[in-house]
């Protein structure tokens, strides 16, 4: 299936120059949304995943289908303060800035097989911090999954070391 007819192409947002790939187009797809789905899960089938882990909120998107596909639990990545319970964290470099990622300190068992799942690969920023605080509570990151990636901005070069899906690449 080509997913790409499902993304719809968002010009000037949400600033002028920025070509916004909106996956809500495909999510309305049941059929499309379950290809995707599937798709990620034949890929953590083969890394034997214990565990899926999801940064706010695309990521809960894409890896809560996937970790109920697979019967396996899903442990949600969140801005600082959104999470109840005892945190482990890491700050982020953005654009303009700085961010803080949580989870809770008892998500991750050590050396279970994490599969972090997002939407979109782009400068891989979200992403390194989550891999950080996966290894740091002692999962394993087995995988990482995106439905997208904007190649042209590199974020490859920050998590390569790891396995790394993507359905679609822009």
């Amino acid at each position: 299936m080509d997913l790409k007819q499902y993304v719809t192409i968002v010009p000037d947002w949400p600033k002028p120059g920025i070509k916004f790939k909106d996956i809500t187009t495909l999510m309305d797809n049941g059929e499309a949304y379950k290809y995707a789905t599937d798709q990620i899960v034949e890929y953590a089938r083969e890394k034997e995943i214990d565990l899926v882990v999801g940064p706010e909120a695309r990521g809960f998107i894409i890896g809560c289908p996937v970790a109920y596909s697979l019967g396996v639990g899903f442990a949600p990545v969140r801005k600082e303060g959104k999470l109840p319970r005892e945190t482990v964290k890491v700050s982020y470099g953005l654009e303009y800035g700085k961010d803080v990622l949580t989870i809770h300190r008892d998500a991750i068992k050590p050396g279970q097989r994490v599969l972090i799942t997002d939407d979109l690969l782009a400068t891989g920023g979200t992403i390194e911090a989550t891999i950080k605080l996966v290894e740091e509570l002692g999962g394993i990151v087995a995988g990482i999954a995106f439905l997208i990636e904007l190649s042209y901005l590199e974020g490859r070069s920050k998590i390569g070391k790891y396995d790394i899906l993507t359905l679609m690449e822009y």
